[in-house]
Order: structure tokens, then sequence, then C-alpha cells
């Protein structure tokens, strides 16, 4: 089901219903076996106003000191203590559900969009779904059935991250070039820059990255997760799943894309020197481009991504949300903050001096785009790019073990770049571990299709 138009909820929609009961049938589908305490690794925070409510929160949202700054100078009743988590399985996510269940978890908890379920099966978390009523119309549909896997609301939207294409334009241009607008004319466009230029290559296909596949599999409108009943259907091997990873195994078998991981400095240096020409990215690579690579400005555009069949689909990578821990003593004061930060038009204001939000409530998509300091990318306005790609996210449903199962996408893809083992050999054993371990975690789980 793909977006409405305008990015705002259909009217009437309501995300498929999943059972308390089998959301939060056990707290092991945590997987929190996996986790491992860590450290706070900083803190944001300044002198309360006398009588304010004081607000506990942790996050590794880059750039949430400067929003907890801004709204505590803003007024004096409610007043927001950040500290700083690492992100990650055994960061942000492991020191959370610690937290939950030694009952000391803050008033506010980072939560992305595809760890919800998973922190949802705490129990840790304070069901806002009234609280948020006012709200629901105003956020992006993408971003609202996100926080809402079960009918009820347990988290509010910050933003959204529908995946793009950014490519080297002026290298385009300059050898003639047209922007592939399906899977196909990828691939041709891949062998052209490879003959150009025996050294470059297109694109990267990280092979470390499980949320990368995942992404991939959304925009072939193959979710992974399904809910029926009071199970789980789990179908990783689905065909549109499958046809993605023979795709990219091909183009990894004939040498056409890089296998390696993105943000070294190697991948850097190469797409600075024009050695890969191309970047399969969220909304929030535009500023990890233009942070990587500043002197490239005016060198990059940005597009949709190619189509399977002419059907215009994309998936999310990442997006983050957050909620209110059930424990908090203060719940409407956290409120009072989660609901400036998503919808004051401060925050995108905020946000343009380092990054490219791309807010989850559609009203503040034009604070954005107004405050977008433009420059860096060449070819259409890169926020008429990102207002369609959010337009074309296709319904998905995350499961209850998507953040372990990230890992294990990573360990079962490692061996493919030693010819080892290829993407649909990996994605059958994935859906094996994947039940296994849902099942293992006390899940009623139904096997889909088989590749």
């Amino acid at each position: 089901m793909d977006e409405a138009r305008g990015g705002e909820p259909r009217s009437g929609e309501r995300p498929a219903t999943v059972s308390r009961r089998t959301l939060l049938r056990t707290a092991g589908a945590a997987g929190a076996g996996a986790m491992l305490a860590g450290s706070l690794s900083g803190c944001a925070s300044r002198t309360a106003a006398s009588g304010a409510t004081r607000v506990t929160m942790w996050s590794w949202l880059t750039g949430m000191d400067r929003y907890v700054e801004a709204f505590n100078a803003s007024q004096r009743e409610v007043f927001v203590d950040l500290n700083v988590l690492a992100g990650g399985l055994s960061g942000g996510y492991a020191q959370q559900t610690n937290a939950i269940r030694a009952h000391n978890a803050p008033d506010i908890m980072h939560v992305e969009y595809q760890g919800l379920p998973q922190v949802l099966t705490s129990g840790g978390l304070r069901e806002i779904t009234e609280d948020m009523s006012d709200l629901a119309s105003g956020y992006s549909s993408a971003a609202w059935r996100s926080v809402r896997p079960d009918g009820r609301t347990w988290a509010v939207p910050f933003d959204v991250a529908p995946m793009v294409l950014y490519y080297r334009k002026d290298l385009f241009d300059a050898h003639g070039l047209a922007v592939p607008s399906d899977w196909e004319q990828f691939r041709t466009t891949a062998e052209e820059v490879r003959r150009i230029d025996p050294a470059a290559r297109f694109t990267t296909f990280p092979l470390n990255d499980g949320s990368f596949f995942a992404g991939m599999a959304w925009q072939a409108r193959d979710p992974w997760w399904q809910v029926r009943g009071d199970s789980w259907e789990v179908d990783i091997g689905g065909a549109g799943t499958v046809r993605t990873a023979r795709y990219w195994q091909e183009l990894i078998d004939a040498d056409l894309v890089r296998s390696d991981g993105i943000g070294t400095q190697d991948w850097i240096a190469s797409m600075h020197e024009g050695r890969l020409w191309s970047l399969l990215g969220a909304a929030w690579s535009a500023g990890t481009l233009n942070k990587s690579i500043p002197q490239d400005s005016g060198r990059w555009a940005v597009t949709t991504l190619p189509t399977w069949d002419g059907v215009p689909s994309t998936g999310m990578q990442g997006g983050s949300a957050f909620a209110v821990s059930a424990d908090s003593d203060v719940p409407e004061a956290a409120l009072t903050f989660l609901r400036w930060l998503s919808t004051d038009p401060e925050v995108p204001r905020i946000a343009a001096s380092f990054t490219t939000l791309l807010p989850a409530y559609v009203p503040n998509r034009a604070v954005a785009r107004e405050s977008y300091r433009s420059g860096y990318f060449l070819g259409e306005p890169i926020y008429d790019v990102l207002d369609e790609a959010v337009r074309r996210v296709s319904d998905w449903t995350w499961g209850p073990t998507a953040l372990g199962l990230f890992s294990t996408l990573e360990n079962r893809f490692s061996p493919v770049a030693a010819g080892g083992s290829t993407l649909v050999e990996a994605i059958e054993r994935v859906q094996h571990d994947s039940v296994r371990s849902m099942r293992g975690s006390g899940l009623s789980v139904i096997e889909g299709g088989s590749t």
C-alpha cells in the first residue's frame, strides 16, 4: 500500500492490527541475550529553572544536543536532561533494554522504526495513542504506520528515511550518460562506467550493512514479516527479495560494483576521486555526503530509485522515533518535549545547519525546504526528490527481531565477497535463522514460501 498523495495518511486508513498478546508474548524476543551493557558516552544539560519538571532522555541522534538546548531555552516549565548514547545493537539499544528490565529507564528513549517492535516486546514503553491522536493526520503515512505496529501509538515520529540514488552528475554529463530509471538500465550504466574507467565502479553494495539490503527488499514490495492472527509469518526468502539478491549477485560476480563498506576513508576518497560514481542511500545520506566530501559541492545530484518493472516504489533505511518509558513519573512533560521536537518549525531550522532533515511531520517539510542550504547538489531540487521518494514508500511491517536480523544478514553475507556463498544462499540461511530465533523466543511463527 503506497503512501497517500501529498505524504499524509489516507482518510480512515488503519494499519494491520497486531494483538498485544502477539507483540508482548515474551520479553525474550528483544534478543537481549546478545546485548551487552554499556556506559553513557556523554550528556548535555544546563541549569533548570526553579520548579521546572525534569525529563531524562537517552539518544544517539546527531544534533539532539542542539534541539534540547533550544527547547530548554524556549520555556521554563519542562527541562530536558540529555544523555548521549552510542548507537547500535550493543550500544543504545542494549543500554535501554537493560534499563527497562531494571526499572530505571529514562523518561524518553530513542527507538528507530525498525527497532520499535523489538523494544516493545520488553513491555517498557507507554502507550500514547490518545496523547498523539490530534496530530495523527499531520504525519507521513510511512512514519505513522511505523509507530503503530499493533494499531496503537507507541512512539512519536521524528523523521523519514526513504532510499534514493545520489550520483556524480558532472561525470554523467561529461560522458553523455543517462540516469537509469530502472534496474536493467542501472546494470547497463554500471557496465558503461567500468568501460569508461576500468578502475571505477558505479556504486557499492555494502555486504556489511543488513539495513541496506532490507531497504532494497522493501523497495521490491516483499515484506519479511506479516501478522496472521496471533502469529508472525516470516518470509525473508520471498520472490521480491530473491529477485533482488540474484540481481546484486550478478553485479558482484561481473565485478560491476564494489561490495565493501561505506563511510571508510577509502570509500570517501573513491567518491571524491571518481572511482565510485553513485551512492544508494537514505534521505539522511545527503548530509553524509556534504559532511564527508564538502569539496564536491556542485558535482552530485539526487534522483528516485530505479524501479522494478516500472512500478514506483522505494524502501526506507532508518528513521527515528522517540518513546516514553512505561515507568516514567513525568509522561506529560516528556510528551511536551516530544511534541515540540516532532512538530515545531524551529527544529528543521536548527537541523539545516548540520544535516538534511526530512521531517515525519508533513507541515515541517516546507520549513526544511526553505531552511536548506542549497548549492551542494545539482539538478532537481533535493526536497522535490525526497518528497516524491516518501510518496513511493510501500507498506512494510518490521518484525520483533529486526535488529538482530541485521547482524544475521551481515554474518551470512560475509563469505559472499570471497565467493564462499551467494546472496541467495545467504537469504535461505537467514530465513532459517530467523524462524528458529523467533520460535526459540516463544513466538508463534508461520514460515513463508521457500525460495
